[in-house]
């Protein structure tokens, strides 16, 4: 068994640095990816074109999705996996919906607060409900 992480996996991160790394700086995901030396994976890329195509209606559901909290307030870690996953669930249709949630859950469990794998799993699970009947 191997023990490097799946490329998706990888992706996921990547994908989520970026997003991160954009919403920081306060600048769209296509003007970082378009300041990388190299491209990064395309199933990264795929995703973070699909947050930057459908950021409007991704924010809508997350802030739907999280009763009792404002996007804005939101750990910036989390507000990114949220989106990340959230661009996956509606552009990636070849992506079940468990492994999309697991994957989220964990990149919020790896980089954020120890409460952070609980609250994405139950705002992507509603997100889920709402996106993927």
């Amino acid at each position: 068994m191997s023990t490097h992480p799946a490329p998706r996996h990888q992706a996921r991160e990547r994908a989520l640095g970026l997003l991160y790394e954009a919403d920081l700086k306060g600048l769209e995901p296509a003007a970082v990816l378009a300041g990388l030396p190299a491209p990064p994976d395309p199933y990264a890329t795929r995703l973070l074109e699909a947050v930057a195509a459908r950021r409007d209606e991704i924010d809508r559901l997350v802030d739907g999705a999280a009763v009792g909290w404002d996007l804005e307030r939101m750990a910036v870690v989390d507000r990114n996996v949220l989106r990340l996953a959230t661009a996956e669930l509606l552009a990636c249709a070849d992506v079940p919906t468990a492994v999309v949630l697991n994957e989220a859950v964990e990149l919020a469990g790896a980089f954020s607060t120890d409460d952070s794998g609980r609250f994405v799993n139950g705002v992507l699970a509603t997100v889920a409900a709402r996106v993927r009947a």
